[in-house]
């Protein structure tokens, strides 16, 4: 009797299973109808990182000349870059309740920019959009440091950083809606001043290099929201943290980070961020901990939910750049953690093509 009632539960499973699977089966994946039929589709890399602002101190910067050359050779029309945009600090700016931590964490203050030309961040995101629409093939001088001034009044420093980049040292002075604070700013962010963050180092220098008059700030924080017991939010999401996975990605991180005080190391630590076998790891070290986190007030849960709704909104960043250049290459700079997300949600739209970073991780 029991032999036979342990045959009818396996098969009851099984149907079960088999109509789950059937019923998978049936909804839409966009990716497996890609296109156009003409015509280029969008490449895009994703190129994970370690946030060089955190890397020890021998870490050297001239140490990623390999890595700029290889990402320049590969010739992207659109630099995403993991801060927010302006009008997304200006907007969080109304809602200081929720996100008073995040603006002091992740939004750059353009009160200055904003006494120097007279725009707030509406206005000079709308002047932004007007200047480039009529933009030259040969601007003056006058017209980068203009235009720079209207970047940092709209909370895009790194975009601002671009145009100064791409000025002629002599010309990097103050005037046309620059003046001596925001010239400083400025200065501040260039590689041979100190700067320390992917941002300056990497993409304003690649975007001047390879010809781009911006990049576009990807990175979305509106699910932040205050914990209601911080404490035991942070007890209980370290706690599933605190594993093997966790302990693994530790030791490789600090022995790659430590060895990257040459070109051949740096490449050695973009190769380890950007492996697509390390995917798992991370997961299990992280998300995965996190979604099977104990507590009876799922803590980790909800750490899950607002690390999906970043990344989908990330992506949603990303496609809608895509959208203004019709088969082009975007190259995304994220850090290491968020590049297999990003890679699985825009691999779902029809016409974007993930290129592999190790194409200029050789």
């Amino acid at each position: 009797m029991l032999q036979r009632l342990t045959g009818l539960l396996v098969a009851t499973m099984l149907c079960a299973a088999g109509a789950q699977a059937q019923e998978s089966s049936r909804i839409f994946d966009p990716s497996k109808l890609k296109g156009p039929a003409k015509g280029m589709p969008n490449e895009v890399m994703v190129l994970g990182t370690s946030h060089l602002k955190y890397m020890p101190a021998s870490f050297k910067p001239e140490s990623l000349q390999p890595l700029l050359a290889n990402l320049a050779a590969w010739k992207p029309r659109i630099i995403a870059i993991e801060n927010l945009s302006g009008p997304q600090c200006a907007f969080m700016r109304q809602h200081t309740q929720r996100y008073e931590s995040t603006i002091k964490s992740y939004c750059w203050d353009p009160a200055p920019a904003r006494a120097a030309t007279g725009l707030d961040v509406p206005a000079a995101t709308a002047e932004i959009d007007r200047l480039l629409a009529n933009w030259p093939a040969k601007p003056t001088p006058a017209q980068r440091r203009h235009l720079a001034a209207v970047f940092l009044a709209g909370g895009e420093p790194v975009s601002a950083l671009v145009q100064w980049l791409r000025l002629p040292q002599a010309e990097r002075r103050a005037g046309d809606g620059l003046d001596a604070a925001l010239v400083e700013v400025l200065d501040k962010r260039t590689a041979d001043r100190g700067a320390r963050g992917e941002d300056a180092l990497i993409a304003a220098p690649l975007a001047a290099a390879v010809g781009l008059e911006r990049v576009v700030a990807m990175d979305d924080h509106t699910a932040d929201a205050p914990d209601a017991d911080p404490k035991a939010y942070g007890a209980a999401i370290s706690k599933a943290w605190d594993n093997p996975a966790t302990a693994k990605r530790l030791a490789a991180s600090k022995r790659l980070d430590e060895g990257a005080t040459t070109p051949e190391g740096v490449m050695a630590l973009y190769r380890a961020d950007n492996d697509p076998e390390g995917a798992k790891l991370l997961f299990d070290s992280d998300m995965g901990a996190a979604l099977e986190e104990p507590s009876p007030q799922q803590f980790g849960r909800g750490y899950l939910g607002y690390w999906e709704t970043r990344n989908l909104r990330m992506a949603a960043n990303i496609r809608e750049a895509i959208g203004f250049l019709p088969g082009s290459r975007t190259l995304v700079i994220v850090g290491a953690s968020h590049k297999p997300y990003l890679e699985a949600y825009l691999h779902q739209m029809h016409d974007v093509r993930i290129v592999p970073s190790q194409q200029v991780l050789r």
